[in-house]
């Protein structure tokens, strides 16, 4: 009797009503024990999960302070993240030795870069003042002619087509190229031109060429 205040049917005839006290028998100490409406508690949910799926995402605010100043290209957006698909590899000695061979043939030289010039990056997110060189021009070309045979051997990208060979000085955030043409520039070469000393200080002799691959970096002096 107590077993069929545990379990609710629904039946409108008497016979079905015994058959269902007896249908009760699952109570039975034979047949194990008795089914009862309370429930065990329930497990918590960790913070962690329930943070996945938050009804409101937390504005995210871009520090540049924390690295370098530099910008996103595009803005943060969850579940949009920079994403890369690489095949990872450890340079080949033969690519090194290749580029030593090449080079060791070049001589050292002098070049001097007294030219102001404003330079900006491929996305316009910095922008940059450097000083161009403007002997030693050649030799430069000669060396990248070089290094683009060994790129060419290795199927990679080979430098720049007319390239402006520079010494930067400073950057900052941003595309600041119409601020600081015209005027300010000719302002800057001014300065550059007045400074005592400018012709033997910006006369540099180059005596070796590096190459740096992630945290590596490669040496090949020069003759």
């Amino acid at each position: 009797m107590s077993a069929a205040g545990l379990v609710a049917y629904s039946s409108s005839s008497s016979s079905s009503s015994s058959e269902d006290e007896s249908g009760c028998a699952a109570a039975s100490p034979r047949a194990g024990p008795a089914r009862t409406s309370m429930h065990a508690p329930r497990l918590p949910v960790p913070d962690s999960v329930l943070n996945m799926f938050r009804d409101q995402e937390e504005e995210v605010t871009d520090d540049s302070t924390k690295h370098g100043g530099r910008v996103r290209n595009f803005p943060h957006e969850r579940g949009n993240w920079a994403t890369y698909v690489y095949l990872p590899c450890k340079i080949q000695e033969e690519l090194l030795e290749l580029l030593d061979l090449l080079v060791c043939h070049s001589r050292r030289f002098f070049c001097t870069a007294s030219q102001v010039k404003v330079y900006t990056n491929q996305h316009k997110t910095r922008t940059f003042v450097g000083l161009e060189v403007s002997s030693g021009h050649s030799q430069l070309l000669e060396l990248v002619s070089e290094v683009d045979k060994v790129m060419e051997e290795f199927d990679l990208p080979a430098f720049y087509k007319n390239p402006s060979f520079h010494i930067s000085l400073a950057w900052c955030v941003g595309d600041a190229s119409d601020k600081l043409e015209g005027q300010c520039l000719q302002e800057l070469q001014e300065l550059v031109d007045g400074f005592e000393d400018s012709a033997s200080l910006l006369r540099f002799h180059w005596e070796q060429i590096r190459c740096k691959c992630g945290n590596k970096v490669f040496s090949f002096p020069l003759r």
